[in-house]
């Protein structure tokens, strides 16, 4: 049975960062829904370098109780993760999908704005990487600066030069060793 991710986008997105993750999760058979935050069904999203993204889905149409999903990743960029942080029924999701044990991930602002404790915190007390700068807005004192770090439940990675790898931790948890590499090796990753 292929495993289930919803990756959310709202105006202002990190582009490499969400398409990144849809690409590498589709190409290793995860279904990945892309969600618009923000926005009316029909209205495309735009990400923070004029790259614009009709979602498969929006947020009014998507359930904050469901519970058919492995992942919830969360892509960076300012004002999008924000944005996404300033959305009820996201935080409610996340709160739930982190109780769950969900796989939650997030990279760039999205760990500190969106998973820190002025959002949801599903930080808590476990390590997490996020954009530099943006450890300030939390409780900063499990921040590592690894490129990728995983704690349990949670994946975190700092931004657009780490959108590959931080796919790769993903499908790994979500699949397995052998389809992980494939993918890194595949895309020609170092």
């Amino acid at each position: 049975m292929s495993k289930k991710a919803y990756l959310f986008l709202a105006d202002g997105f990190e582009e490499v960062e969400a398409l990144t993750q849809v690409d590498f999760l589709r190409r290793s058979g995860i279904d990945v829904t892309t969600v618009g935050v923000g926005k009316a069904p029909g209205e495309l999203v735009s990400g923070g370098h004029g790259i614009d993204v009709r979602p498969d889905m929006y947020m009014e149409q998507l359930d904050a109780d469901a519970s058919d999903y492995d992942a919830l990743i969360c892509p960076g960029g300012m004002p999008g993760a924000a944005n996404l942080a300033a959305d009820q029924k996201l935080r409610s999701m996340l709160v739930k999908g982190n109780n769950d044990g969900k796989l939650m991930c997030g990279i760039c602002a999205a760990p500190a704005v969106v998973f820190g404790n002025t959002a949801a915190d599903i930080l808590g007390t476990r390590k997490f990487t996020c954009y530099p700068g943006f450890e300030e807005r939390t409780d900063a004192t499990h921040l590592t600066r690894q490129r990728v770090e995983t704690d349990g439940n949670l994946i975190t990675s700092m931004g657009p030069g780490t959108a590959a790898e931080f796919a790769v931790a993903i499908i790994r948890r979500l699949t397995d060793d052998n389809t992980a590499d494939t993918i890194h090796s595949s895309t020609i990753q170092k």
